[in-house]
């Protein structure tokens, strides 16, 4: 018993000394790792933070709607040639309610999430997105949702 207690103690310091970790200071958490490319800046100015919310059809009949065959290609067309420096979609759940509704429908959804400069041109980029998939599949509305971003690479 004596003898296990002589090794719990040299073990116990390993792991405490194993936690330790050295801090992060801002500098750090904010050093860019690319720098020089116009579409990758070390650091941004005037750049905005948009998610395009998109119903993909009812989350009750997943054969209905929108597939997700049918989503990549929409992305591949519409989404890609606008913004190919780079973007994020995550899948979600969300619910509508539209205009004739009584009750909010449960949907199978997809955030896109696109970074860039805030300019006229690229504010129409989004609003082709919006209108090219309101055309595509008859909905009222992908909800947009546009905040300034401090953004690095």
């Amino acid at each position: 018993m004596h003898v296990r207690r002589i090794f719990l103690a040299p073990i116990l310091a390993l792991a405490l000394a194993a936690c330790a970790h050295t801090p992060i200071t801002p500098s750090a958490v904010t050093a860019p790792t690319l720098q020089g490319d116009a579409a990758h800046p070390a650091q941004t100015k005037g750049w905005v933070d948009t998610k395009l919310y998109f119903g993909l059809g009812p989350m009750a009949h997943p054969e209905q709607g929108v597939s997700e065959a049918d989503w990549r290609g929409f992305l591949d067309r519409e989404v890609t040639p606008r913004f190919p420096d780079g973007l994020s979609v995550v899948d979600v759940f969300g619910q509508w309610q539209g205009k004739n509704q009584t009750t909010p429908e449960p949907l199978r959804s997809k955030m896109l999430i696109v970074d860039y400069p805030d300019t006229a041109e690229n504010r129409a980029k989004i609003e082709a997105i919006r209108s090219a998939w309101k055309q595509k599949t008859g909905d009222q509305s992908v909800m947009r949702v546009t905040e300034p971003a401090d953004v690095s690479f």
